[in-house]
């Protein structure tokens, strides 16, 4: 229903979540078929210098990730696919099980974090986002402590947001979305 961020997580989240609205499908299945959006958690990581300054972490994709289409593509997100193993219902439960084995897989986060649903990431204008929806968590750390558990996730790192705006054409369209939402306020 709409395209790029939206802020109305209230308006979206307990539909998408309600198990009378979803269904477990094959994922090989489910790339291939617009008619279907698979849910994916999209959490960016933040944490503010001593000045009070926000910064992000962002990474680049290697050439061996399992989504060919974002290879080389940077990133200010972490998320990925919700399995049908996570949680015991398919209902939120499943979700934040979900959240939480992704962020485990791809990431270490040192220190303590707190997390907020921000809003949704919609992009039918490519291939990869046709199928996919995000989203968005800001994870606020405690401190600045994240290490790549893949190989694929490289050049990682906190930076500012100027910085990953003058980079802005290097990331994959989902983290161009977020960027753009962070700098005009919508993702806070």
């Amino acid at each position: 229903m709409f395209q790029g961020f939206c802020g109305e997580v209230d308006r979206y989240l307990s539909m998408l979540l309600d198990p009378a609205q979803t269904r477990w499908m094959p994922r090989a299945a489910a790339e291939e078929d617009p008619s279907f959006k698979q849910l994916i958690p999209y959490c960016v990581l933040s944490w503010r210098d001593a000045s009070g300054t926000p910064q992000y972490f962002a990474y680049t994709r290697g050439g061996g990730q399992s989504e060919a289409r974002l290879r080389a593509k940077r990133s200010v997100g972490i998320g990925g696919h919700i399995a049908s193993t996570d949680g015991e219902h398919g209902d939120d439960a499943s979700y934040e099980a979900g959240m939480r084995r992704e962020l485990a897989e791809e990431v270490v986060i040192g220190g303590s974090f707190t997390s907020r649903c921000v809003g949704l990431i919609n992009d039918d204008a490519t291939p990869v986002g046709s199928v996919h929806l995000g989203i968005v968590h800001v994870l606020e750390l405690q401190r600045p402590e994240v290490e790549s558990r893949e190989a694929e996730l490289i050049e990682c790192g906190f930076e500012p947001l100027a910085s990953l705006l003058a980079d802005r054409e290097r990331f994959e369209t989902w983290s161009q979305i977020a960027l753009d939402a962070v700098a005009t306020g919508s993702l806070s």
